[in-house]
C-alpha cells in the first residue's frame, strides 16, 4: 500500500476529537458495534471485539488528534449515495446517518500502486481512524469499503493484520461461503487469503476494523493473490 505521511499541524491549529462532533459520532457509533454487538459464542470474535474496544477507548481518552486530509473521490463513490439510503432503512441506520455526516470529508483511496484496471470503477476504501487519519491513532485502523454491484474483488491477505468486516449495507460473500446481511461481522486472522464478491443489483458497504503491530499498520501492504484459490486456513506470515 503506498502510504503519504500527514505533515503535523502548529499546536494552534491542531483539531482535537472532541471539537469535532461528526468524527466523534462517527467513531461512538463504531464503539457501539464492537461493545454491544454480539460474538455469537466465538472466542476469538470476542477477543478481537476487545482489543478493538481497548484501542477506541485510549482513542476517546486521548482526545486524538484530527488531521485535516483533503477529500478525494473515486469512480464508484457514486454508489455512496445509494449504500447510505439502503443502510438507513435497516438495523445500520445509526452508523449510515452518522458516516452521512462526513461524507463531503472522505477520502476515498486504492492502496495499491498498481491498481487492476477492472477494478478501478468498482472499489474503493476511506480510513477514519489510523495512522492516515484524520482521526489518530497508531493502533486500530477503522474505515469502510465501498463496492459497486457485481464485483468480485480479487483473493488478498493482510500479513500480520487482524481484520473484521462489518456489513453496512448490500449483500456480499467471502471466499463463496456464506451470504452476509447488514449486521453481520466477519473475522480474518492474519494472513488468511480471502477473496469478496458482492450482490448484482445493490452496491455493498462494509466497516472494517484492523488490528496489528504499529509497523504493520503504519505500511500495511496490502498483496493481492489471485492466481490461487482461496482456502480456509491463514498463510504464513
Amino acid at each position: 500500500m503506498s502510504m503519504t505521511p500527514i505533515p503535523d499541524l502548529p499546536e494552534a491549529e491542531v483539531l482535537r476529537l472532541r471539537d469535532a462532533p461528526d468524527w466523534f459520532y462517527l467513531l461512538r457509533e463504531f464503539d457501539a458495534l464492537f461493545r454491544l454487538g454480539s460474538a455469537g459464542g466465538s472466542a476469538l470474535i470476542r477477543s478481537h471485539r476487545s482489543k478493538v474496544r481497548a484501542a477506541l477507548s485510549a482513542t476517546f481518552s486521548s482526545n486524538a488528534i484530527i488531521h485535516r486530509r483533503a477529500p478525494a473521490s473515486k469512480p464508484v463513490t457514486a454508489h455512496l449515495p445509494r449504500a447510505l439510503d439502503l443502510g438507513e432503512r435497516g438495523v445500520m441506520q445509526g452508523m449510515a446517518r452518522a458516516l452521512r455526516e462526513v461524507r463531503g470529508q472522505l477520502t476515498w483511496e486504492y492502496g495499491y500502486e498498481r491498481m487492476p484496471k477492472p477494478l478501478a470503477r468498482k472499489f474503493a476504501y476511506c480510513e477514519v481512524l489510523g495512522p492516515q487519519g484524520p482521526v489518530r491513532s497508531n493502533d486500530l485502523i477503522l474505515g469502510f469499503v465501498l463496492f459497486a454491484p457485481a464485483t468480485t474483488y480479487p483473493q488478498h491477505s493482510h500479513a500480520g493484520i487482524e481484520e473484521s468486516y462489518i456489513s453496512i449495507a448490500g449483500a456480499w460473500s467471502e471466499n463463496d461461503a456464506a451470504v452476509h446481511a447488514p449486521g453481520s461481522l466477519i473475522l480474518n486472522k492474519p494472513g488468511f487469503e480471502h477473496r469478496i464478491t458482492t450482490g448484482e443489483e445493490e452496491p455493498c458497504l462494509l466497516a472494517y476494523a484492523w488490528i496489528g503491530a504499529q509497523d504493520r499498520l503504519a505500511a500495511p501492504g496490502m498483496k493481492l493473490t489471485a492466481t490461487r484459490k482461496a482456502s480456509g486456513a491463514p498463510t504464513p506470515t
